[in-house]
């Protein structure tokens, strides 16, 4: 770590640092030269982080992870509702289903204004 202006940051081989957001827009050129380098930068305000700064591949990758993941939990999900058994007795009689068809044809008519 080196020290600047009073306060500690780590140095750009160090995965994260910490600033006060006033100093941060004190010297806003440098914050954003170190997060283009690759630095992820913790803006603070009375010591509680307010927002996370990072290089905009670093955020997509974020994403693309989060969206991965949650792609393979619907997988499963799929995996398990294909291995289930499905009931003997269907879950809708044909008294239900002309009345749900019913209700769709009715919205649609009001939709269109006729």
């Amino acid at each position: 770590m080196s020290e600047a202006d009073g306060h500690l940051y780590t140095d750009a081989l160090m995965a994260a640092a910490t600033v006060p957001i006033n100093e941060a827009q004190a010297d806003l050129a440098r914050i954003i030269e170190r997060v283009t380098e690759g630095e992820e930068i913790t803006l603070t305000r009375r010591g509680e982080a307010a927002a996370v700064m990072v290089r905009p591949d670093a955020l997509r990758v974020r994403r693309a992870a989060e969206a991965l993941n949650a792609a393979a939990g619907l997988q499963e999900a799929l995996r398990q509702g294909r291995s289930a058994r499905l009931d003997d007795h269907p879950g809708l009689d044909e008294r239900r289903a002309e009345a749900l068809i019913d209700y769709v044809r009715e919205s649609r008519t009001a939709t269109r204004g006729g």
